[in-house]
């Protein structure tokens, strides 16, 4: 949705109208303002307004497009706290600060599971690199509790640099199924899990798209929780304790690394105990597995701590404490069978990621994606090998395979060589280049199939066309019989000439607007119906180019004779010379005669026409369209293809951080900059 100011205005008219407790002033309403600022000027100025260039895949391609989110500065150094969904799968991320001052991020760590990302600010690029970096300080949310006062500080709809007051609803909620008889999973889409380990804080504070990522504050001006969900009056926020956590993960290892026994558990409430936690669900081969427990066991003691999960909001704090136990690490598990205490000895995996990352090979015209432990669970694979394909693109090499590749196929074997992960297929594509023909093994259902695919570089450009043929540069109507009777007394039959292109030999000629024309080169042209139309252009197309031709013609009664010099048909859009540059995304041709006339650009008027514009590209994510008129690259302007070809090379070899197009488009001219990633150009862009 496109926000106006006015619909600002109606939302904040909205929010008068409803709200009409929070502009009055309330019992101690002086003590909770100095409360308010005092808040607000801890932690507003280290709250940053996040532009990001995301990186999404469909259709076998990836694409890119802009959004935008909140974070907040939580250490003099610069390090950055915000959602995962925020942060993560992109390309680019830029934070500003309420001063303006903008500042370039890289990601330390995200952590899907939490809905946390720690990014690092690039401080070496500040212009002022003695003045303080503000930053805020980490509360503790344990400490929260219901109708606390709490700040909600972001900025939503992309209008930087807002806070809202609300106070703590819940400070422990967790979501279950609507029985509950099961703790409900969030989905950041794709099938990764996130809030396993959460006890979202529930609030009132205003929270609107872009408040994701967000500081919640309490009135010591703390952070005591990161924004992630909102709407209806009713916002959620990830606890301090558990950011605090990933943060002091994210600047030790460089990751977050978490124990991973293999088994899920409900409470014991309704088994009428007062100790405990109900297994529910051992993952084979888990190191739960292989310790020897099993559904239906209950829990009562790890490492000799004893377990007590009676209601649902206790059930992420056990999962967190299975998570901090260390990889490796031999624990002793207490726990009952059949009214019997057994005792186990577990050796704690580690976590894996629940999703690998999904990547483009162009050449194959196919994205892929790593086979993880969970997405083979899931799934129902038989093992992680093997590489799945997430999208084909239409009409590219994976397409157009005999048989052809579909997403959800598993690719297991390229030339004979099994492939056992992701990063070995990537090496081995590699080494295959382009131009070969490539043997596939892929797993579809229970199916084994074998393909062939060929890996040849999809050609755009068009190239050939019809060969020139004689032209005059006229436009012209039949004369019709109702049309001559208007002109003349008697019958005659020919063309009425109704423009005149300038610049053309005809218009040297003198040939003028309402000149008929009766012959060509002595012959009568017998037109007189409108499916004559083309009967003068296929005359024309039959002579010899560079020779004249004699047009009978009459002009204010009077029958003359007038010579023309006969040019050559001007190219047409589908034979002028093209350009793509592969990288930035878009491509171009030159201008013709054709688009002289129409958009009636005088004959010095130099530049390349836009013909098309990846969506999701660089180019595109800069505002650049279709049948835009670009005139100059870098202040350096563009004449013909070869000039745009060498200047975009000269280009790719420079990196600049922005390339300027100046360009025209309908009526107007206007400036674009090109913002792209330089660290993912190679020479075959």
């Amino acid at each position: 949705m496109r926000w106006s100011v006015a619909h600002v205005s109606f939302v904040i008219l909205a929010l008068i109208l409803l709200t009409p407790n929070l502009w009055a002033t309330p019992v101690g309403g002086d003590e909770l303002r100095e409360d308010l600022e005092f808040a607000k000027s801890k932690v507003y100025p280290a709250l940053v307004n996040i532009q990001v260039v995301g990186q999404s895949f469909s259709g076998g391609r990836s694409s890119k497009f802009p959004a935008a989110g909140s974070g907040v500065i939580v250490s003099p150094a610069g390090h950055v706290l915000t959602n995962y969904h925020v942060a993560g799968e992109t390309t680019r991320i830029v934070c500003t600060l309420p001063d303006r001052e903008t500042i370039e991020a890289r990601v330390i760590a995200h952590d899907p599971l939490t809905d946390i990302s720690v990014l690092k600010l690039n401080l070496e690029s500040r212009e002022d690199l003695n003045t303080s970096l503000p930053f805020a300080t980490l509360g503790d949310s344990e400490a929260l509790e219901v109708g606390d006062y709490v700040l909600a500080m972001g900025n939503p709809l992309t209008l930087a640099s807002s806070m809202t007051l609300g106070i703590v609803s819940n400070p422990r909620r967790v979501f279950t199924s609507f029985t509950g008889s099961e703790m409900d999973e969030m989905d950041l889409g794709e099938g990764q899990v996130t809030g396993l380990f959460t006890r979202w804080i529930q609030h009132d504070a205003l929270i609107l798209p872009g408040n994701s990522g967000g500081p919640l504050v309490n009135l010591r001006g703390e952070v005591v929780g990161i924004n992630e969900l909102g709407g209806s009056g009713v916002g959620f926020a990830i606890p301090s304790n558990l950011a605090s956590h990933v943060l002091n993960q994210a600047l030790t290892y460089g990751e977050v690394r978490r124990g991973w026994f293999g088994l899920s558990i409900l409470p014991v409430l309704r088994l009428e105990r007062d100790e405990g936690a109900l297994v529910s669900w051992v993952i084979e081969k888990s190191p739960a597995h292989q310790a020897g427990i099993q559904a239906g066991d209950v829990l009562l003691a790890l490492a000799n701590e004893p377990v007590e999960i009676l209601v649902f909001e206790e059930v992420p704090l056990f999962y967190k404490r299975m998570a901090d136990f260390r990889a490796g690490e031999e624990i002793e598990v207490l726990f009952e069978r059949s009214g019997e205490h057994k005792t186990t000895k577990l050796v704690v995996g580690a976590m894996e990621k629940y999703l690998d990352e999904e990547v483009e090979l162009r050449t194959w015209g196919m994205t892929v994606r790593g086979i993880t432990s969970h997405m083979a669970l899931t799934r129902r694979y038989p093992g992680t090998e093997g590489v799945l394909i997430t999208g084909v693109r239409p009409g590219r090499a994976a397409d157009e395979a005999k048989p052809q590749l579909q997403s959800g196929d598993v690719i297991v074997e390229v030339n004979g060589q099994e492939i056992k992960d992701q990063a070995g297929f990537l090496k081995l594509a590699a080494e295959i280049g382009r131009d070969n023909d490539v043997a596939l093994e892929i797993l579809r259902g229970e199916e084994s199939i074998l393909t062939v695919i060929h890996l040849e570089e999809k050609k755009d450009d068009f190239e050939g066309g019809e060969l020139p043929k004689a032209w005059v540069g006229i436009k012209t109507q039949v004369l019709t019989s109702d049309v001559a009777k208007l002109l003349f007394k008697e019958k005659k039959r020919g063309f009425r000439i109704t423009r005149v292109f300038p610049g053309t030999e005809a218009a040297k000629a003198e040939l003028r607007s309402g000149d008929v024309i009766l012959a060509l080169n002595g012959k009568t042209l017998k037109a007189s119906r409108v499916q004559d139309s083309e009967m003068l252009r296929r005359r024309l197309e039959n002579l010899t180019i560079g020779t004249h031709a004699t047009l009978t013609i009459v002009r204010n009664g009077e029958q003359i004779e007038v010579e023309v010099l006969l040019e050559e048909t001007p190219a047409s859009a589908i034979d002028a010379k093209t350009a793509k540059n592969k990288f930035l995304e878009f491509a171009v041709r030159e201008v013709t005669f054709t688009d002289r006339i129409e958009q009636k650009w005088d004959e010095d008027f130099e530049g390349l026409i836009v013909t098309d514009v990846t969506r999701g590209g660089w180019a595109h994510l800069a505002g650049l369209r279709t049948k835009d008129l670009l005139i100059s690259v870098q202040d350096r302007e563009i004449t013909d293809v070869a000039d745009f070809e060498e200047l975009i090379k000269s280009i790719c070899e420079e990196r600049p951080r922005f390339i300027k197009l100046f360009l025209r488009r309908s009526f107007k001219t206007l400036f674009l900059f090109v913002e792209p990633d330089w660290s993912r150009y190679n020479d075959e862009d």
